[in-house]
């Protein structure tokens, strides 16, 4: 008994020292864990900051790409309104060419497209009506130089009044019937009662396109009937139509935006005050320096109107800002690295838009050049490493 007590008090020592042994393994297999999981954590930290990419470009570069930088600073903007409108020929700088009397065309002297300087020919007409006024102001012009030569003392005075008075009379109606004072002075000069056969040509009466040519050689014309239409198309306006137009009067100034992105400075010369029956819309009329002759009549455009003065807002350049991943970003020059920024944008207002957030005054963005910086990142993305 005794033996076997004293062979059990000696196994108790092995047994502690195993369970010892057990409990270290245990305590350094957690330590080992716990380690394995902060490196694995900090490998994951440093991955996710190089995935975020950027492009590495030095100024020389940047200048060889045309790549500008501008700082993101608060400005005050001017708000504006937004407007469709339409491109419509100027009614002060055209003309619209008519007969005057029924005539027949005879000649065209100019084509559509055509550009004709003020007194040019643009189509010769005949008319019976015309023929038998200069004959009657040949008849009457050579009764007054008659009764001039004789004179006063030879004549009675009645006759004298009405000699004077049928020229004039005959003289007035080939210039209301459209022939000009020199052409008209020349018929009455003539002795050859055959000179004039009702023949004359149709002039311009100022400078510009031919716009519009409706007309065939051989048709006849009533009066009214516009032949040719003369546009200056150094000048348009710009109509946009509103139910509820923005506070402007004339002069004030205005932007008109081409479907090709081209800007041209206008300004308002008319507030309709007619609503428009059909649309129950209201005009504002807008005059262009049509420069490059780059605005047709019927070519569809946007205006800018200013309406005011916002307080200072955090703004950059349209142009600074881009899809990246689906989302509004711009390109931050850091050092020599361009790292994409996504921001929240706060409204576009002309060519500037208001930064909400995601960045601070005084970062430099990318404003023009972020295409080709935009591709270098895409690039980079399907391969590894950053863009340079």
């Amino acid at each position: 008994m005794t033996g076997l007590g004293r062979d059990k008090t000696e196994e108790e020592p092995e047994v502690s020292t195993n369970v010892a042994a057990l409990a270290r393994a245990v305590v350094f297999a957690v330590a080992a864990v716990g380690m394995g999981a902060t490196v694995t954590a900090e490998t994951d930290a440093e991955h996710d900051d190089e995935s975020a990419g950027f492009v590495s470009l030095s100024q020389h570069e940047r200048i060889d790409a045309g790549i500008e930088i501008q700082p993101a600073e608060l400005r005050s903007l001017r708000t504006t309104v937004v407007l469709p409108a339409e491109v419509v020929v100027n009614g002060y700088r055209s003309a619209r060419v008519t007969p005057k009397i029924s005539s027949v065309v005879e000649e065209r002297h100019v084509r559509l497209g055509d550009v004709v300087e003020a007194g040019q020919s643009l189509v010769t007409v005949t008319s019976v009506a015309m023929a038998e006024a200069a004959g009657e102001l040949m008849l009457a012009a050579y009764e007054w130089r008659l009764v001039q030569k004789l004179g006063p003392e030879a004549v009675s005075g009645r006759r004298y009044a009405e000699a004077e008075t049928a020229q004039r009379k005959a003289m007035a109606r080939v210039l209301a019937y459209g022939l000009t004072e020199n052409q008209a002075h020349a018929l009455s000069m003539s002795d050859d009662l055959r000179a004039f056969s009702g023949r004359f040509d149709l002039l311009a009466p100022r400078a510009g396109t031919v716009f519009s040519d409706d007309f065939v050689l051989g048709e006849l014309v009533e009066p009214g009937r516009v032949l040719v239409e003369i546009v200056d198309e150094s000048s348009v306006w710009v109509e946009a139509s509103a139910a509820d137009l923005p506070v402007a009067e004339r002069g004030d100034s205005a932007h008109v935006v081409a479907d090709d992105g081209r800007r041209f400075e206008g300004r308002v010369v008319q507030r309709h005050h007619r609503l428009d029956e059909a649309t129950r819309t209201r005009a504002l009329r807008i005059e262009v320096d049509n420069v490059g002759d780059a605005l047709h009549p019927g070519q569809f455009v946007v205006v800018e109107l200013e309406t005011g003065v916002m307080d200072p807002v955090l703004a950059i350049r349209r142009t600074a800002v881009t899809l990246v991943e689906g989302r509004e970003s711009v390109f931050r020059l850091e050092g020599d690295e361009f790292h994409p920024i996504q921001i929240i944008s706060g409204g576009v207002v002309g060519d500037w838009v208001v930064v909400g957030a995601g960045l601070q005054a005084g970062d430099l963005v990318a404003t023009a050049g972020v295409f080709h910086i935009k591709s270098l990142l895409l690039k980079s993305s399907l391969g590894s490493g950053h863009a340079h």
